[in-house]
C-alpha cells in the first residue's frame, strides 16, 4: 500500500476508479463511468473518455439572503421586484450566477463577472454579435460596470454537459452547433490579425505544465508553435470563446441555444473550434454533422492552425487545471495532445 497526491496518482490504475477519483477532485458527489466492450480495464491517459460528471441537485432557493444588497438593487431596477434567487454558478468558475424569479413569475439570470475584461466582452458580445442569433442566445437586459455584473433573458433547454447522448442526438447537437458559429463568425465584417504572439504565450504555459506533460509532448507544442508562425497570417471574426457543451442547451423541441458570451474576442474561426473538436475524437460523425451545419469544409491551412491551436489551449489547460484542482481541464489538455501525437505528422 501506498500514500499519492491526488495531482500524481500511480500507474496502472482501474479506469473506474480514477473516475471516482477525478470526479472527488472536481468537488462532484457522483459520475458514471461507462465500461463498453473492448475497453481497456486500465485507465489510460488520453483515451477515450468514458465518464460523466453528474451535478449534485441545485442549492434550495432563498429568498435573496446571498444575493449582495447592492446587486439586488441593481437587478430590481431591470427586472422589478425579486421573489427568489438561487446560485447557480459552477464550482469552477470565477464568476457568480444566480437565476432569478420575479415577483409575477419571470425567470432571468445575474452574472458578477471575475474581471473586467471578462465583463467588457460579455457585454459586447451581446450588444453587437449576439442579436444576429435571434432566440438562440440569451438577451442583455441591464449592466452595472461598477459591479461587473449583468442581467440576460433566460433560454429554455437542458445542458448536454455530462449527458450520454445517442449518436444521433449528439449528431443533431453538433450540427445546431455548427450553424450558430457560422453565423456568429459573419455576425460582424472580418478584421486583419495583427502579429502573432503564440510563442511567447505557449512557452510559458510549457514551463507551467512540463512537470505534467507525457514524453514528446513538450516536443510536439514547440514544434507547432514554430509551425503556426509560418502560417498565413489570418483574418480575425467575432467568436465565442469557449464553445463546448457546457455553454449549449437543447430544447424540447430539439433547437440548440448558446450562453456564456464572457470569452467572446475577435479570432480566427479555428480558435472557436478547439474545445468542441474534443467532443469529435472518434467521432468523426460528429465532425461531418458540426461542418455540414457550418456550411463548409475546413481549408488545409485552417486544418494546420487547427491543430496548432488546439495543442496551445491543451497546454494552457493542463497547467490551469493542474495548479487549480480542475481534473476536467487538465485531462482534456492531455487527452488533446495524445491525439496530435498521433496524427501530426512534422
Amino acid at each position: 500500500m501506498g500514500w499519492y497526491p491526488l495531482d500524481a496518482l500511480p500507474e496502472p490504475m482501474v479506469a473506474y476508479c480514477r473516475a471516482g477519483l477525478d470526479a472527488y477532485r472536481a468537488g462532484m458527489p457522483a459520475a458514471v463511468h461507462f465500461q463498453r466492450l473492448g475497453d481497456l480495464v486500465a485507465y489510460e491517459a488520453g483515451g477515450v473518455d468514458r465518464t460523466r460528471l453528474l451535478p449534485g441537485p441545485p442549492p434550495p432557493p432563498t429568498d435573496g439572503a446571498d444575493l449582495p444588497e447592492p446587486l439586488r438593487v441593481f437587478a430590481e431596477r431591470a427586472v422589478g421586484r425579486i421573489a427568489r434567487t438561487t446560485d447557480v454558478s459552477w464550482t469552477r468558475a470565477g464568476a457568480r450566477v444566480w437565476r432569478l424569479t420575479g415577483s409575477g413569475g419571470g425567470t432571468w439570470y445575474l452574472k458578477r463577472h471575475a474581471g473586467q475584461l471578462f465583463h467588457d466582452r460579455e457585454v459586447a458580445a451581446y450588444r453587437t454579435w449576439a442579436p444576429g442569433l435571434g432566440r438562440r442566445v440569451p438577451r442583455l437586459v441591464a449592466r452595472d460596470p461598477v459591479a461587473r455584473a449583468v442581467v440576460v433573458t433566460a433560454l429554455a433547454g437542458r445542458s448536454p454537459h455530462g449527458m450520454d447522448l445517442d449518436p444521433a442526438t449528439e449528431a443533431h447537437v453538433q450540427r445546431g452547433l455548427g450553424r450558430l458559429a457560422a453565423a456568429l463568425h459573419r455576425a460582424c465584417p472580418e478584421r486583419p490579425a495583427g502579429p502573432s504572439s503564440a510563442t511567447d504565450s505557449v512557452k510559458r504555459h510549457v514551463e507551467e505544465a512540463r512537470p505534467h506533460l507525457a514524453s514528446g509532448d513538450e516536443e510536439l507544442v514547440r514544434a507547432l508553435a514554430r509551425a503556426y508562425e509560418d502560417l498565413p497570417r489570418p483574418v480575425l471574426v467575432p467568436t465565442h470563446g469557449d464553445l463546448q457543451y457546457r455553454n449549449v442547451l437543447l430544447t424540447d423541441d430539439g433547437e440548440v441555444r448558446l450562453f456564456d458570451f464572457e470569452r467572446s474576442e475577435y479570432a480566427t474561426a479555428t480558435r472557436d473550434l478547439v474545445r468542441l473538436a474534443d467532443t469529435w475524437t472518434g467521432r468523426p460523425d460528429l465532425r461531418a454533422a458540426f461542418l455540414d451545419g457550418y456550411g463548409r469544409r475546413l481549408t488545409p491551412v485552417e486544418e494546420r492552425r487547427l491543430d496548432c491551436e488546439s495543442a496551445f489551449d491543451a497546454v494552457s489547460g493542463i497547467a490551469y487545471g493542474t495548479a487549480h484542482g480542475d481534473p476536467e481541464v487538465a485531462e482534456r489538455g492531455h487527452r488533446t495532445l495524445y491525439r496530435l501525437r498521433v496524427t501530426h505528422r512534422p
